[in-house]
Formats: structure tokens, C-alpha cells, sequence
């Protein structure tokens, strides 16, 4: 699996934004929308293609398309540039067209809406908001990646929702199945939550690397209650998405959901869950590079992949240095973290991170907790270096990050 970094935690092991490195089986799967799903269409740098028709349009002629849509996912790969920057078009070209916008984002759980509601009304600094609304412990990922939407939507007055669900609620779905759910975790839980998708479960294996250490070898079981907590997390989504877009009086309001393409690949995620209670259309865009890690092509995609899919170059680094392993809260402990994976070929393989190893110290700042950790990460950028204590066993070790790109082989 790609992307992994201290924030995986946060998605809980279910299907990373940025999908495995097999992207040319991801965007060839025979699944989705029955009309699409037998066809190709030509994916071409900085280029959107109505996939319903196969023409090429550009970003003003997309409004005049999603005048009947009312919920528009707009997918991402988090920790990728390009996709940020085509979300920000995509929601500058409708607020320009004077369609009513409002933004639903995933990284915020429903119950955080306060900050949200006091960042539209001018109330906090961008500082403060980072801060007050816990970004680095909520999401984790660079705030400059989003950092254009958020100023954008503040300085026109456009709302923005939270719409997940608390993310200790999708994990107890995913140790323990739905039906087992406290009431106070069942509480948070949209009324229904479909799990029974064939497709989407083919969609969910083919998203992770076959040599993926975390996943291989599991139980049918295991991968049933991994598909349970990503449907609930699709289904949260969706439902707080609906329950907000119909209180708006006016007709016409579009609700555009932030999220990344895991979540509306194939219209299997939350465009599935969100039927359950809203019969209006729903529409996807998702950008996709046009090669993949290895450099080869991505000349097309199954049409049934999304409605509109939008040519972006490939990236070879991204903006912002991540360490590519994933932790959780170390047993015994206040706030320390444990590692849990690392991912093969990143900057904490290189350091020398090992799976097992309690995270003490950053930068000569003690961790504690998750937003500690990736604030110290967020600091800073390539060509800077951190070094971190551990725990191993009954050792202290001190880690060096060097926080350099590899350059491409050949």
C-alpha cells in the first residue's frame, strides 16, 4: 500500500486515497455503473473527459454539466498537489457560475463543526484554526496541501461541513463488526450501513499491494470487517453530506465532498451509501495522473470509474516530506506511538524505524500523541534532517530522518 505515514492510523487500515502501486488494474476494473463498465475512455493531460459521452471539456463548461447535481465528489490522493489544485478549480467554477456551494470535507469528524463554522465567520487566523481545530491531529497531512480551498471558501463565505464520523467509531466497527457496536459507538453510525457489495470488496483488495505485509494472508473474515468499517465510513460521509444539503433552501445548492478517490472510485463508496437517502443525482470527478509510480502511461480508464476524470501530470515527490509509517497509541503510555508498519523504501525505513519501536521524542520534543508527531513532520522540508528517539525492546535509540528524495533509476 502507498502513502503510508504516522496519519494512516487515522483511516484505520481501509482503502488508502492514493490507491496501491497496481493503478493500472484500479482504473481497468469491470465494475461500477453497468453503461460505463465495458468501456474506455482517453485520459489526456489537463483535460476533462465526460465519461457518460467520452468528450473533452474544460473547467468553465463543467458547471453547465452538474446543473441537476446536487452531491458532487471530487476525489484526491491527499499528499498530492495537483489534485488539491483541480478541487480548487472545480469549486471556483461553480461559485463563478453562482451556483450556491458548500464544501463537505472528510478529514473532519461531525462532531468538530464548531471550528469550522468559526473559520467561515472570520472568527479565527489561520493559525488558530490549524491549531483550534486540531488539524495535525485529526488529518495529519501538510495544511499547505489544503490550505488554498480553505482560504478560498473563508474569504467568499462558503460553508464547509464535517462529515465523518469519529474515527474511534470506525474502529471499533472494524475490530468488532456493526452488529456488536456499543450505544454510544452506534450513536454516531448512519441508520444503515450497507456491507454487502460484491464489487466493492473487488474494489477494496485490488487497492493494496498483493506484498502488503499489514494485509496479506488475512481471513475472509478480517477483510469483511475491513470492508464494514470502510462502508461505514463511506456511509457516515454520505449521510451527514445529505442531512446538511437538504436543510438548504435553496434548490440549487451543490454540496462538492473533498474525499479522497477511494471513497468515489466506481460510485461503490459513498455515492452507494448516500442512495439510501437521497434520490437526487450524484456525480463524481477524479483526477488522474497520466502515468503511474513506475513511469509507465496511463493512456485510459473504465469509463465507469467516474463521471468526469481530469489528466494530471504524474508526480515523482511529493510537496511536503511524509515519513511513511503508520502508528497507533503505545499500551501503558500518554500519548507515545507505536509503529505498527513501515513502508518499504521511505524516509523511516531508511532512519532505520522498525515495526514495534515507541516513538519518545521528536526533534527533542516529547510525543505526545498523534498531533505532536505530525506537527514535528509537518516543520519540516526536503533538504532538512530530524532525529527521533525510540524505544526498542529495553534500548534507546536515536534515529536520523534525512529528509531526501531519490532520484528516478536510469
Amino acid at each position: 500500500m502507498r502513502c503510508l505515514s504516522s496519519t494512516l492510523a487515522l483511516v484505520l487500515w481501509i482503502v488508502p486515497s492514493a490507491f496501491a502501486a497496481s493503478a493500472q488494474q484500479i482504473y481497468h476494473l469491470a465494475v461500477g455503473d453497468p453503461a460505463r463498465r465495458d468501456r474506455e475512455v482517453r485520459l489526456q493531460l489537463d483535460t476533462i473527459a465526460d465519461t457518460a459521452t467520452g468528450a473533452d471539456i474544460t473547467a468553465e463548461q463543467l458547471p453547465a454539466r452538474l446543473t441537476d447535481v446536487r452531491l458532487l465528489l471530487l476525489g484526491e490522493s491527499h499528499t498530492t498537489k495537483e489534485f488539491h489544485r483541480v478541487q480548487l478549480r472545480v469549486i471556483q467554477a461553480l461559485h463563478d457560475a453562482g451556483r450556491p456551494v458548500m464544501i463537505g470535507l472528510e478529514m473532519f469528524p461531525y462532531t468538530e463543526q464548531r471550528s469550522l463554522d468559526q473559520w467561515r465567520e472570520g472568527k479565527m487566523s489561520e493559525e488558530a484554526f490549524v491549531s483550534g481545530a486540531r488539524w495535525y491531529e485529526f488529518w495529519g497531512y501538510h495544511w499547505n496541501y489544503y490550505r488554498d480551498i480553505f482560504l478560498y471558501a473563508r474569504d467568499r463565505g462558503i460553508p464547509m461541513y464535517a462529515l465523518n464520523t469519529p474515527r474511534e467509531v470506525v474502529n471499533a466497527v472494524r475490530r468488532k463488526g456493526l452488529a456488536n457496536l456499543t450505544p454510544e459507538e452506534a450513536a454516531h453510525v448512519p441508520p444503515k450501513v450497507d456491507v454487502d457489495s460484491a464489487e466493492h470488496m473487488t474494489l477494496f483488495k485490488a487497492s493494496f499491494d498483493e506484498a502488503d505485509a499489514m494485509h496479506g494472508g488475512m481471513s475472509d473474515e478480517a477483510w469483511q470487517r475491513m470492508l464494514a468499517a470502510q462502508a461505514t465510513w463511506d456511509a457516515s460521509m454520505g449521510y451527514n453530506a445529505v442531512k446538511v444539503l437538504k436543510k438548504s433552501p435553496r434548490a440549487d445548492t451543490i454540496m462538492v465532498v473533498l474525499v479522497g478517490s477511494g471513497h468515489a472510485a466506481y460510485g461503490l463508496g459513498i455515492e452507494r451509501q448516500a442512495r439510501q437517502w437521497f434520490d437526487g443525482r450524484i456525480a463524481s470527478i477524479i483526477p488522474v495522473p497520466v502515468a503511474d509510480s513506475d513511469s509507465k502511461p496511463i493512456e485510459a480508464v473504465k469509463a465507469s470509474y467516474a463521471n468526469f476524470v481530469w489528466g494530471i501530470p504524474a508526480e515523482l515527490h511529493t510537496e511536503y516530506p511524509a515519513l511513511g509509517l503508520s502508528s497507533k497509541a503505545a499500551e501503558g503510555t500518554e500519548g507515545l506511538r507505536q509503529v505498527i508498519a513501515v513502508e518499504k523504501n521511505s524516509l523511516a525505513e531508511r532512519a532505520g524505524f522498525a515495526v514495534g519501536d515507541v516513538i519518545l521524542s521528536a526533534d527533542g520534543q516529547p510525543v505526545k500523541g498523534l498531533e505532536t508527531l505530525n506537527i514535528a513532520v509537518a516543520s519540516h522540508t526536503w533538504g532538512d534532517a530530524a532525529t527521533f528517539v525510540v524505544r526498542r525492546g529495553d534500548e534507546q535509540k536515536t534515529l536520523t530522518v534525512y529528509f531526501r528524495r531519490v532520484p528516478p533509476k536510469g
